[in-house]
């Protein structure tokens, strides 16, 4: 959580951090600004100290909405920077980094630097930066960073607005379902009122309208794949494909808040009108894999245990996964599930690398999904819910929707 910050930057040996970039779709500056219409903005936090948010002139308004001690990049007079420099815009930023840094109280010690943008500029202005700061040593962190960590546990506001975006998207899934179910059909292909087959392009075009209409985004896309695409677990399916009965489709849908605040993911698999026996065998064997893992989870466990029970009880079934077959492409390919919230996957993680920090402790939200995927036979099943730990150790499903395979047609 926000509150752990210091704790968990003090335990890493850092002094401070900085964030760069827009607020929005930008996680780390949405996390630490709440974020808004912020196009180029600068944060810095000392350990101990509220974050200092620089802004521009423009953005003044949005700048003071985030309730944060804010200073005006503009002050800094960028062109008399540049004069300065001889006209060389690097050397002219760099000065003024060091004049918000100053500013901030961070004239040496270990700062960690975060955010989304251009990676040829940030190269360029940090390493200069560094150069120009021999007191300060600029940390990039790799996988988990600090901030990821704090981000890990959300309170309970940060859940409320996870279980909203949960009931946004099942409201979207049982819109996406009445609507493919009320499709006529001709010799098992779903035609539309004009006469025109279905596709999955139309499909998505509703989808994402309706998103729109409860006040979300999509910023991701959409997974909705059916036969061989269904059996790679990440194809967002093809747009052309025509929707046909007795196909399974992966439907795996994580929207959300606008300006690229919280998420929710979700998967469901359907097969419209019936489903074949292969099919049918294969969902009932991930169904019982979903329902016993979520019978076994309990608060304050290692997530890594989870994943290889999993892969157990698909090799009892005779699926191949990746404890028996490693880089397996057909059986059970990936990992359980995965932390959620302002990013769609975060720590804590549920697969084979899971470290002895991925924890089911008390604030995490996660995503229980496992699946089965043979390309090569036209199948592909995943079932995904999102759950809570919360405080009290009880683990609460976030958004609840049917788990039926077959959707019956209406027409």
């Amino acid at each position: 959580m926000k509150s752990d910050i210091d704790t968990l930057l003090k335990d890493s040996s850092l002094d401070a951090l900085m964030v760069l970039g827009p607020a929005q779709h930008n996680p780390a500056m949405y996390y630490l600004t709440g974020g808004g219409h912020l196009t180029s903005a600068v944060l810095i936090k000392k350990v101990g100290q509220v974050p200092l948010l620089f802004h521009t002139s423009m953005e003044r308004d949005e700048a003071a909405n985030t309730g944060l001690p804010i200073k005006n990049m503009d002050d800094y007079r960028f062109t008399d920077l540049l004069k300065e420099s001889g006209g060389d815009v690097l050397q002219a930023s760099v000065k003024r980094y060091r004049m918000m840094l100053s500013d901030a109280g961070m004239r040496g010690g270990r700062m960690a630097v975060y955010g989304k943008i251009d990676a040829g500029v940030s190269y360029a202005v940090l390493s200069a930066l560094q150069d120009s700061l021999p007191d300060l040593t600029i940390v990039g962190e790799l996988g988990d960073s600090t901030l990821l960590r704090a981000m890990a546990t959300k309170d309970s506001e940060e859940v409320d607005r996870i279980r909203r975006m949960g009931e946004i998207t099942t409201e979207v899934v049982g819109r996406t379902a009445e609507f493919l179910t009320s499709q006529k059909v001709d010799q098992e292909l779903l035609i539309k009122s004009d006469g025109d087959p279905l596709t999955i392009r139309d499909v998505k075009n509703r989808i994402n309208m309706w998103l729109a209409e409860l006040g979300a985004e999509n910023p991701e896309g959409t997974i909705f794949a059916m036969g061989r695409d269904a059996g790679v677990p990440h194809s967002s399916g093809n747009p052309d494909d025509i929707l046909r009965l007795g196909r399974t489709i992966i439907f795996d849908i994580f929207p959300c808040e606008p300006g690229g605040g919280y998420h929710f993911d979700f998967t469901r698999t359907w097969s419209l009108g019936y489903a074949t026996d292969e099919a049918v065998a294969l969902y009932e064997g991930v169904l019982d894999v979903y329902q016993q893992i979520m019978s076994e989870i309990r608060v304050d466990t290692l997530c890594r245990p989870y994943q290889e029970r999993v892969c157990e009880l698909f090799e009892a079934k005779g699926h191949q996964t990746q404890l028996s077959h490693p880089g397996t492409q057909q059986g059970y390919v990936h990992g359980l599930g995965h932390g959620l919230g302002l990013h769609v996957h975060e720590p804590p993680w549920m697969g084979i690398t899971a470290r002895e920090s991925d924890r089911l402790v008390p604030g995490v939200v996660v995503t229980v999904e496992p699946g089965l995927y043979y390309p090569e036979r036209g199948l592909g099943v995943r079932l995904e819910n999102t759950v809570w730990v919360r405080p009290d150790g009880e683990i609460e499903l976030l958004a609840d929707f049917p788990l039926d395979l077959v959707l019956e047609m209406r027409t």
